[in-house]
């Protein structure tokens, strides 16, 4: 059974339509790469698959229950900007992630178990900081910030990730690191992942899957030898297929 399940769902906001009628499944384990241009829809769908927005039409299920049932520790988010707390350790941003599962006392007093304290670490570990966990986030770089952003989501122990433009705001080497750290827990944890991106050369080196949006429709839903530069056209341009390729989903 698919992990999730997304069914027609579209996303209407007063004139604007987000995203119209779209339909996917994904995987247990799927690293799935979301592509398309500015507007193109993929930032509503991760809000939705998120929780935090509910689809106009359509439903959104994991593992058979509706996503908006599911408790928000199950769910780990990476943002473009990282959202540290400059003043504060590696380590003490990493732990910030397991305050989903505290009790509302022990949070306010940030107080964690030693189970909480270990999986932080085992997080900087995944991401390559272990050695760093003492170092203020405001003296890092910005691709180690964000890789402590990966580690404070993957804190919370989810069973999704979800990550809107990760490295839209990095240089191509940190960009590099970045989505290899964030593979690398992705495939030690058989975590199931969706990723958006806009480097389609990235996104062609670590995806499993490709999801392509164009003003808020499903373009190309497929792997990575179905993405052609021509697919590539399309979602990004609109332009149609000058060659009818074998095996791509058009949709």
């Amino acid at each position: 059974m698919a992990t999730i399940s997304v069914n027609n769902v579209s996303k209407i906001y007063g004139d604007t339509v987000a995203l119209d009628d779209v339909s996917f499944e994904i995987s247990d384990g799927e690293f799935v790469v979301l592509l398309g241009p500015s507007g193109a829809g993929k930032s509503t769908l991760l809000r939705i698959l998120n929780g935090l927005t509910t689809p106009t039409e359509g439903t959104v299920e994991f593992n058979g229950q509706p996503i908006d049932s599911m408790p928000t520790s199950n769910v780990g988010m990476v943002f473009q900007m990282h959202y540290l707390v400059e003043g504060l350790s590696a380590y003490k941003n990493t732990l910030s992630g397991a305050l989903s599962r505290s009790s509302t006392f022990g949070s306010l007093l940030n107080r964690f178990g030693e189970e909480d304290k270990q999986m932080a670490l085992e997080a900087l570990d995944t991401v390559g900081l272990l050695e760093e966990a003492e170092q203020r986030a405001s003296s890092m770089s910005g691709g180690q910030q964000q890789r402590v952003g990966i580690a404070r989501a993957l804190t919370q122990n989810p069973d999704l990730l979800l990550a809107d433009e990760p490295v839209a705001s990095l240089d191509p080497k940190a960009a590099q690191d970045v989505m290899e750290y964030m593979r690398r827990a992705a495939v030690d944890r058989n975590l199931t992942s969706i990723v958006s991106l806009h480097q389609v050369n990235i996104a062609r080196e670590f995806g499993d899957r490709f999801i392509g949006l164009n003003e808020g429709e499903l373009i190309f839903n497929g792997d990575r030898e179905d993405l052609t530069m021509d697919v590539v056209d399309r979602i990004y341009y609109g332009e149609e297929s000058a060659e009818n390729d074998e095996g791509i989903q058009h949709i």
